[in-house]
């Protein structure tokens, strides 16, 4: 039998902390808490929930066990609903019916940025208290299918396209809980881009340059955007959950079709895992890590009110002397 030097090309290694973005097989000593661990990779799943009360595309936040859905189409709604793991509950109407849109926070703390109310595009933010939505100041620019990452005091927003030359934006937007400020763009501007994170950590992944449909992952630090390694597959209109160092893509649209895969982002790479049942784009994703977390709703091909729930993923075993 081959040991572990021979299969991974080296020793056992000593950390004082665990490594940030462990490879499936990898073995390392914390010497910290004087525990030996060992990574591997769950395949995860999909577990079937209750349907949202609308059948609808949706901007989500929250987790796997408390989350808000809002906005979305087909024509543009102004519902939310919150769930509370088990059931969704209809609650106060956004103040502006649109789809498209931005979407960040938790159940009792969400921002709602950008979307499309037709024919014209918005640049209207909203902020959720946990009982009502309240505008604020708006976004420098109008737009939608645009990307958004943070909290209700400190998000960002990212990429999507408006009416104007350029139609399809690299265009980041920085959010301190009063204002936007416009700082550095996107390398690659794309619009129906995900992305997840706070605004000084932020992934942005996949969308549509306007002529084809990208792989293209970057990663904002809270100054510049830096391009990381693309996803296996390319597709728009994507859910998503997690951090910059731990996230779920879920599913959307690639060139020819709609897919149900899912890829898992470890830090360094995307890696396919559990499909989701049903096919589509423009689903609501939402989640604290790339383990637990919450898929709701579908735009194209059809309004679909499905809610899907997916447990596990990345997994470390710890060892210690008894």
């Amino acid at each position: 039998m081959p040991d572990y030097k021979v299969v991974h090309g080296t020793k056992v290694q000593n950390f004082a902390s665990d490594p940030p973005a462990p490879f499936t097989g990898q073995v390392w000593y914390n010497s910290t808490s004087a525990t030996a661990k060992y990574f591997f990779l769950d395949p995860g799943s999909w577990s079937t929930g209750v349907d949202l009360n609308t059948a609808r595309q949706t901007a989500a936040s929250g987790t796997r066990g408390a989350a808000l859905a809002f906005g979305g189409t087909a024509a543009p709604k102004n519902q939310t609903e919150l769930w509370n793991g088990t059931n969704w509950t209809e609650v106060n109407n956004l103040g502006s019916g649109r789809y498209s849109l931005g979407g960040v926070g938790t159940q009792t703390a969400s921002l709602a940025f950008g979307g499309r109310v037709d024919p014209p595009f918005t640049a209207n933010t909203e902020i959720w208290n946990g009982t009502n939505w309240t505008e604020v100041n708006n976004l420098n620019t109008a737009k939608r299918a645009l990307g958004g990452a943070g909290t209700t005091t400190a998000a960002l927003a990212f990429g999507g396209t408006n009416p104007s030359t350029p139609q399809i934006l690299n265009e980041t937007e920085t959010w301190n809980g009063t204002n936007w400020t416009e700082v550095n763009n996107l390398n690659t501007a794309r619009r129906t881009v995900t992305g997840n994170g706070t605004n000084t950590a932020s992934l942005a992944f996949g969308g549509h340059s306007g002529t084809a449909i990208l792989t293209i992952t970057e990663l904002y630090n809270g100054t510049n955007w830096t391009e990381l390694n693309d996803l296996n597959t390319a597709r728009e209109a994507m859910g998503a959950s997690g951090t910059s160092t731990a996230a779920l893509g879920i599913f959307g649209n690639g060139p020819d079709s709609y897919t149900t895969k899912t890829e898992l982002w470890n830090g360094t790479n995307w890696t396919e895992v559990a499909d989701l049942s049903t096919a589509g784009r423009g689903i609501g994703g939402t989640g604290p890590n790339n383990t637990s977390a919450l898929a709701v709703g579908r735009g194209i091909p059809a309004a679909r009110a499905a809610t899907e729930e997916w447990n596990k993923g990345p997994q470390t075993i710890t060892f210690t002397d008894a």
